[in-house]
């Protein structure tokens, strides 16, 4: 096999990395997956596809982790959380738990049921239908906003300027964080997801300081005068039920999970409208095709691409047997794109889809919490930018990827509001 020499992250023209050149040109070795972290996750699709044709039970010797990339083994393992627990995390690196160092008071997300259903019982009261019909007002008045003023000034970085901001303001919106922090609460939280794409919220340290002091604080303060947010409907229950730890490691978890998530579907979905205007002309003619619409969208983009799982026992798969023990990838970006589930054009962007099921905010006791909140943050947009800025445009060429190896996102993404008027560049 011919090897080519080029820099490890330059893109081809089909957008492979020189590892996917070099695996994969004129040889029909199996596949290896490699984790995607900035540019490289520019397009990871061939590397999913080959994953899904030839080893869809797929071992990663050097880190000695397994990967799932298709819909019905991935969509199988999230739903038995027996076989498949969170209790070790998320990522493929084992002694995650010791490394989060509370063994005692975990958060939600390294939780199995029974465990995690009765802790998530309790945060459910503060996602509920009506709090969610309650927000729409204050995130479309903030997207109008910020459209207006990328319309005024013709160009700009829209996720600087909108897709990053925005869900902030719905995690604060749901945290209970009053108008008047949230500046403070803006920076703490740019802050630590920045230094968890790199690998560790904590290395945040003076923004974790600041918000575990602050929601400390807020924690106090809702227990004397409680309000309509998850954080008041955790107090409620009394501190003997839910220890203080327990509720700062929620707070910390919706900081850390509900911001670049949301992020990266609104910059895929102003990318692929951009590079498929008819889809783009069939929403705008048609706005009862926005609902499905997001859904497709949510399907393609999947912010988050792939997750961490510890077997309990060996499982047999496709002709393989996965020791207990060991961390399993389950690739949710694959599992979208899967053939065997959404048919010969699973690649293809049509907004008029008919979708059972995705994996994009997983499935079982794990699905997602924040799933309606990013429904609404999407269907807003959508529906906001296209009819203030029906010819607008993104550069995806120009845009750069985040670090991090679970969620694909633009960390900037130049924006043009008339795209008649010249090239897309902020």
């Amino acid at each position: 096999m011919q090897v080519r020499t080029v820099p490890a992250d330059a893109l081809d023209k089909v957008g492979r990395t020189a590892q996917d050149v070099a695996m994969f040109d004129g040889t029909d070795e199996q596949p290896t997956f490699l984790p995607r972290s900035g540019e490289s996750w520019r397009s990871p699709w061939e590397m999913y596809a080959r994953l899904r044709d030839r080893d869809p039970a797929h071992h990663v010797v050097g880190g000695d982790y397994w990967v799932l990339s298709r819909f019905d083994d991935v969509m199988n393992a999230a739903r038995d959380t027996t076989t498949f627990s969170s209790a070790e995390g998320l990522t493929f690196t084992y002694g995650e738990r010791d490394k989060v160092g509370l063994d005692q008071v975990r958060p939600m997300v390294m939780m199995d049921p029974p465990e995690h259903t009765a802790f998530r019982r309790l945060v459910g009261r503060g996602f509920t239908p009506r709090h969610v019909a309650a927000i729409e007002p204050e995130v479309r008045r903030f997207v109008v906003e910020r459209i207006e003023r990328l319309r005024t000034t013709g160009t700009g970085d829209v996720v600087e300027e909108l897709f990053k901001p925005l869900p902030s303001l719905v995690v604060a919106s749901y945290l209970g964080v009053p108008d008047a922090d949230r500046d403070r609460f803006d920076a703490w939280t740019d802050a630590i997801v920045a230094a968890n794409s790199n690998g560790n919220p904590l290395d945040a340290g003076e923004a974790v300081g600041g918000l575990f002091t602050y929601f400390s604080e807020l924690i106090e303060t809702r227990r004397r005068r409680p309000g309509d947010d998850t954080i008041s409907a955790l107090v409620a229950t009394g501190a003997a039920e839910v220890p203080m730890l327990q509720v700062l490691g929620f707070a910390f978890t919706m900081v850390t999970g509900g911001n670049d998530t949301t992020t990266g579907l609104l910059g895929t979905a102003a990318e692929l409208l951009t590079k498929h205007p008819d889809q783009r002309a069939r929403v705008i003619a048609d706005p009862s095709l926005v609902e499905p619409a997001i859904e497709e969208l949510l399907r393609l983009s999947a912010p988050v691409q792939g997750l961490a799982r510890t077997t309990t026992r060996p499982v047999e798969l496709h002709g393989r047997t996965i020791p207990a023990a060991k961390k399993v990838m389950l690739l949710y970006g694959s599992a979208n794109r899967d053939p065997r589930e959404f048919g010969p054009t699973a690649e293809a962007f049509d907004v008029g889809r008919s979708i059972k099921r995705i994996m994009t905010f997983s499935y079982g006791a794990h699905h997602c919490l924040g799933a309606a909140a990013a429904r609404l943050q999407a269907r807003v947009v959508l529906e906001e930018l296209l009819a203030r800025c029906p010819n607008f445009a993104v550069d995806s060429d120009a845009g750069e990827f985040a670090a991090g190896h679970f969620v694909r996102r633009y960390k900037s993404l130049p924006f043009v509001a008339e795209a008649s008027v010249g090239r897309v560049r902020a």
